[in-house]
């Protein structure tokens, strides 16, 4: 059930049962040469629509614009400030909670989204707010690890593009057929959460746009499964999310 294609009265009613609510949060930036630049987005909506399918659960319009001010050398990056961002989340749960919303689970696919998801909801602390990306899980990182082993690497990932050529638009390019520089353990660690450099020294190092990342071992089939073992591992976690938050469990 998605709200931006209910009616309000619809919404009513599903707060009669349930007063959980699932928000994808995502980004508009470049995702290398065969990367959409909605790839975040899309894939945060997908699983959290997936997940919501299996819970009966109600889904927000995705957040979209957020932090990637080291990608705005890319053509087609759009970046807004962490505090926004902050703020922006910080109005959808009050607009919601005022309304009868207690539970707030943003799902997100966006490193740099992370802690400023956490602050807001921290800052709101009478209600229950859960932060997960769609990788979080054991399952997940499995599969990213069966599938394409170090070459997932940071940014623009086979994983995720595979998602969104599994559900879309598939795009091919020579320019992606090479591989991109191997990235060490240590470059990864230091740099989670998208912690990368000013925006032209960014593009300098990564010309193409890919941090570490194979993305042409994408393949829509690895999409199928990942999408599949994602939205089964966010309805779980969801469901105990409402669980561990409220006495009388929730099932939706």
């Amino acid at each position: 059930m998605r709200l931006d294609q209910s009616t309000w009265c619809e919404v009513e009613q599903y707060l009669l049962r349930s007063t959980g609510i699932i928000i994808p949060a995502g980004s508009t930036e470049q995702h290398g040469p065969i990367g959409l630049i909605g790839t975040d987005t899309i894939c945060a909506d997908a699983v959290a629509v997936a997940a919501a399918e299996l819970l009966d659960a109600l889904v927000a319009p995705p957040l979209g614009y957020s932090p990637a001010a080291f990608n705005l050398a890319f053509p087609g990056t759009v970046s807004i400030s962490e505090s926004l961002f902050e703020e922006l989340a910080l109005c959808i749960i009050d607009s919601l909670s005022g309304q009868g919303f207690r539970f707030f689970y943003f799902l997100n696919a966006h490193g740099r989204n992370t802690a400023p998801l956490r602050r807001a909801g921290e800052r709101r602390k009478e209600l229950s707010v859960r932060v997960r990306s769609w990788w979080d899980f054991e399952e997940v990182n499995r599969l990213r690890q069966s599938c394409f082993g170090d070459w997932e690497g940071m940014h623009a990932t086979p994983s995720e593009i595979s998602i969104t050529s599994h559900i879309g638009r598939q795009v091919t390019s020579a320019a992606a057929d090479t591989p991109p520089r191997r990235l060490t353990r240590g470059y990864i660690e230091a740099r989670k959460g998208d912690r990368h450099g000013p925006a032209e020294e960014h593009r300098a190092e990564f010309p193409d746009g890919r941090v570490g990342s194979h993305s042409a071992l994408a393949r829509p089939a690895y999409g199928a499964e990942l999408l599949r073992a994602a939205a089964s591992a966010v309805a779980d976690d969801y469901a105990e999310f409402l669980r561990a938050s409220d006495p009388e469990p929730a099932t939706g």
